[in-house]
């Protein structure tokens, strides 16, 4: 038990800028195992997101409260994964070849393709978040950031590294089932909290599996087809999207379309 709280803290070290206990130490090997924790990682992130967003909407409007939550996830990852989203934009959009698009991807300017990618993602991540009712928003918070961070995960159980080396080469050793299986707990318990205490309803979680499994499955295409793997910027790129598709199907089973 102390080894695997040993890997949760170095996953939780190296995903966000929380500072850890010095007894936890480091040792390489261990990252290699410690993305079974990526989803219980998402579980912090999306609590603190939650409480960001509750204390917020007492004293202000709803947009404003999504914009501050989405802001304090932003600080607590350091911007890892949207970093991600916009050099994988850059790299497939700018990128004929193989070795081209991992070339962008690893230049530290941010370029047309990924200026663009990155608006229209936050810009619809607020847009969800401010729509939809408080309490559904919180309950999306605390659904989504641990579901996006284990369709990430499934990058690493399923597929290969794309570069000989790069910053995520430590956790691209191909997960085992059984890691994947606990990867895969940390999302379910929380999910099934949520349904319990009635923050999300059997629709609205349904919808988000299935939201975030298209929108995983697409990217994973996607890079197969261009990258013939995966690198860390789409390990990035698949949780800020499939965070995304998750506030945005909630939405869509509460009935509030345009048209309507």
């Amino acid at each position: 038990m102390i080894h695997q709280l040993r890997l949760f803290f170095i996953a939780l070290q190296f995903f966000t800028r929380i500072p850890i206990p010095h007894w936890v130490g480091f040792e390489p090997a261990w990252l290699n195992h410690a993305s079974r924790y990526f989803p219980l990682v998402g579980v912090v992130v999306g609590a603190i997101g939650a409480a960001v967003y509750f204390i917020s909407a007492h004293w202000l409007p709803a947009p404003v409260a999504a914009v501050l939550s989405t802001a304090a996830t932003i600080y607590l990852t350091g911007a890892f994964h949207e970093d991600g989203f916009a050099d994988t934009c850059d790299g497939l959009g700018g990128g004929m070849t193989k070795e081209r698009a991992l070339e962008i991807m690893k230049d530290s300017r941010v370029g047309a393709y990924g200026a663009i990618g990155i608006v229209c993602m936050l810009g619809a991540k607020l847009a969800a978040l401010a729509t939809l009712p408080p309490l559904t928003a919180i309950g999306a918070l605390l659904l989504a950031h641990p579901l996006s961070r284990l369709a990430a995960t499934s990058l690493i159980w399923q597929m290969e590294y794309a570069r000989a080396e790069g910053k995520a080469k430590p956790l691209a050793v191909r997960m085992s089932s059984a890691e994947f299986g606990i990867a895969t707990l940390t999302v379910l318990v929380p999910a099934l909290a949520l349904l319990a205490i009635g923050l999300l309803d059997l629709a609205a979680i349904g919808a988000a599996l299935f939201a975030a499994l298209l929108a995983t499955r697409w990217l994973a295409r996607t890079f197969t087809h261009r990258l013939q793997g995966y690198t860390g910027d789409c390990l990035g790129a698949v949780q800020q999207l499939a965070e995304v598709a998750i506030y945005i199907a909630v939405l869509a089973t509460l009935g509030r379309s345009a048209l309507a």
